[in-house]
């Protein structure tokens, strides 16, 4: 019943559009078959009655278990449905031989409605049906009548059963993409879950790391400074010029120390938070304290990035947008952060007044009291291996373009 049941299902839901036509097909023949063998029965002088009854009843019984098929795919019904149209099939075959004809629609259904073994049983007794039926009528038979049927027979069944293992390779095809697809997604995912645990395991060490510098260097520096602070008050003028020289020099060293720490810090805007987040809280400020339309759009492919990367593109944000609030006289500034395939790119366009870009491209003189901005955003990517483009023109607004190839892995502050 198993296998019976796989059948079943194959045929008439695996595929629709090829299950209608192969059901059609089917009506079809068998249409036709009918028209032959009542067109050749009368012609042998079977009487018309009996002929029109015995096709009506069997073209009746085949149509109404397609409409029945077509509510419940049940295999005993199924079954049930083919042995009443092989007893009716046998009743026309004793009115006439000529109704041997529709054995190749019994071996087609057998085909599709039963097991292998029980098919090859059931068009066994079809054919043998098929061969002794003009034995019995005219007493006489040949080799045609047997070889036909014979072929006829293996042909069915056979593309019956063809048909159903191509739909069952097809739905193991289809749940193995299936099941690649989910593999696919859930690897994904995974490694989301891993790159965000790598960050959060590697803000946590940046943090021990900060607090240990803090406390062995700016900490004891301000202890000892305290200490001194003390010591100074005393009153031997000697102590306290000492005390004061020395106070002078751990403040100069504490400094020095602060700036290094600094250097290493994570800009405040990236802290918890991917760079579209900076970015779209940056453009909430501007639009709120200047008034100009600030739109972002984020590339929904755009990886998880380094941290310098994502430092030195936010600064060069930053400074965008400062010259944007200074100089552009602008209405609207877009941002969009762009998988641009092996590299990650920031574009920042306004519609202000620009400028003449082609000139500052020539020239970019190192210190004329101009472009100083743009030269330190271009100087930060170079750093990263990435770089500045810039397309401005009198009164035709402003584009930059940053670009960072992704995996760089430099420093940026």
């Amino acid at each position: 019943m198993g296998k019976r049941q796989a059948n079943r299902s194959a045929h008439p839901g695996a595929h629709p559009a090829a299950s209608r036509g192969i059901r059609v097909g089917q009506v079809a023949i068998t249409a036709v078959l009918i028209v032959v063998a009542a067109v050749l029965a009368v012609a042998d002088g079977t009487p018309l009655a009996w002929v029109l009854a015995v096709s009506f009843v069997f073209a009746g019984w085949y149509v109404g278990g397609l409409l029945l098929g077509a509510r419940t795919r049940e295999p005993a019904v199924a079954t049930w449905w083919l042995a009443g149209l092989t007893l009716i099939w046998a009743g026309a075959v004793v009115v006439s031989p000529e109704f041997v004809w529709l054995a190749f629609s019994l071996w087609l259904l057998a085909g599709f409605i039963l097991p292998t073994a029980w098919a090859i049983a059931f068009s066994a007794v079809v054919l043998g049906i098929v061969i002794a039926a003009p034995v019995v009528h005219t007493g006489t038979t040949s080799y045609a009548s047997v070889i036909g049927p014979l072929v006829g027979g293996v042909f069915a069944v056979g593309i019956a059963r063809g048909y159903l293992v191509l739909v069952r390779d097809g739905e193991e095809r289809r749940r193995l993409v299936a099941s690649l697809v989910s593999a696919q997604d859930e690897m994904a995912q995974l490694q989301d879950e891993l790159a965000r645990t790598q960050r959060e395991s590697g803000a946590g060490v940046e943090r021990t790391r900060l607090s240990r510098d803090i406390h062995d260097t700016v900490a004891q520096s301000l202890t000892s400074i305290g200490m001194l602070a003390r010591a100074a008050g005393a009153d031997d003028p000697d102590q306290a010029r000492r005390a004061l020289a020395q106070i002078a020099e751990l403040a100069q060293d504490g400094l020095g120390d602060t700036r290094r720490i600094v250097a290493a810090l994570t800009p405040a805007e990236l802290e918890g938070s991917a760079l579209g987040d900076a970015l779209r809280r940056m453009l909430s400020r501007l639009h709120e304290t200047t008034g100009i339309r600030a739109d972002l759009h984020v590339d929904p492919t755009v990886p998880a990035l380094p941290m310098a990367t994502e430092v030195a593109l936010l600064r060069t944000a930053q400074s965008a947008l400062a010259n944007v609030t200074a100089h552009a006289r602008a209405g609207r500034v877009v941002v969009s952060l762009i998988d641009a395939g092996d590299a990650v790119r920031l574009d920042v366009v306004d519609d202000g007044i620009g400028f003449d870009a082609s000139a500052w491209n020539a020239k970019r003189p190192p210190g004329d009291g101009g472009g100083y901005g743009l030269r330190a955003m271009r100087a930060r990517l170079r750093e990263l291996g990435g770089g500045l483009d810039v397309e401005s023109a009198p009164g035709d607004g402003t584009a930059l373009s940053a670009s960072v190839p992704i995996g760089s892995s430099g420093g940026a502050g």
